[in-house]
């Protein structure tokens, strides 16, 4: 069984851009649970530009399942999820302006920094997943780190799927056979959505998780949220 998490940053940038608390992010977290979904997703960033600290806070007495709190493991971060305790956390390298996650992690590059990150985790009892490309290298990396998962980042596959889906999936398969291989979890995000997920998912052995917001959320503008959240399920069945 492949969870879906949903990111409900969306939500939050739409808050903010009013100011006040419509729409109300407690209650689409509420929402998610009660709709079907199987994890709820959160990226706070330091300029709190849609999720804030207060957010994470504020949901995690509400969470009955999974509870998802991706970022950059800046001192403020991880301060913030030792004090929260999630189900895990998914560790990205965005720099503090990014709009959006864009690379995995070189794992090499940030080994001895990864490692320390996920042993204060693991001290406070937190799986841990490492953001990454389909590089064998990386992986590795990431499983050499302490990481009990990684999350694929998946637009390559999204863009390369129109075109040619059996080109788009294949790196991603490979590097799913390796990481399993060598006993890491599997999940994936990034651009998943309606048209791309099905198929990734009956092609990734031993995928896990899948973390979706900003196409789900789109899509609940036209579908509505609750059948929105029905019919990514419906893709991982």
């Amino acid at each position: 069984m492949c969870r879906l998490s949903v990111n409900i940053n969306k939500i939050a940038t739409l808050r903010n851009s009013r100011g006040g608390n419509i729409p109300n992010v407690l209650k689409a977290a509420i929402d998610c649970q009660e709709f079907g979904a199987e994890g709820v997703t959160v990226h706070p960033r330091p300029d709190e530009r849609h999720i804030r600290y207060q957010d994470v806070k504020d949901i995690k007495p509400i969470i009955r399942t999974e509870f998802n709190i991706e970022g950059y493991p800046s001192r403020d971060f991880l301060d913030l999820v030792k004090e929260i305790k999630p189900d895990q956390v998914t560790l990205v390298p965005d720099p503090p302006g990014a709009i959006t996650s864009s690379e995995g992690w070189d794992t090499v590059k940030h080994y001895d920094f990864l490692t320390d990150v996920i042993t204060e985790l693991k001290a406070n009892n937190i799986r841990s997943s490492v953001f990454t490309d389909t590089n064998h290298t990386y992986i590795e990396g990431a499983k050499k780190s302490g990481s009990d998962r990684i999350e694929l980042y998946t637009e390559p596959y999204a863009i390369k799927f129109i075109d040619d889906k059996e080109a788009a999936i294949a790196p991603f398969r490979d590097a799913a056979i390796f990481a399993g291989s060598i006993g890491l979890g599997i999940n994936a995000g990034h651009d998943l959505n309606l048209q791309n997920l099905k198929y990734f998912y009956e092609n990734i052995p031993g995928l896990l998780e899948v973390s979706i917001g900003h196409a789900l959320i789109s899509d609940a503008i036209y579908l509505g949220f609750e059948n929105a959240i029905r019919l990514y399920l419906q893709q991982l069945s």
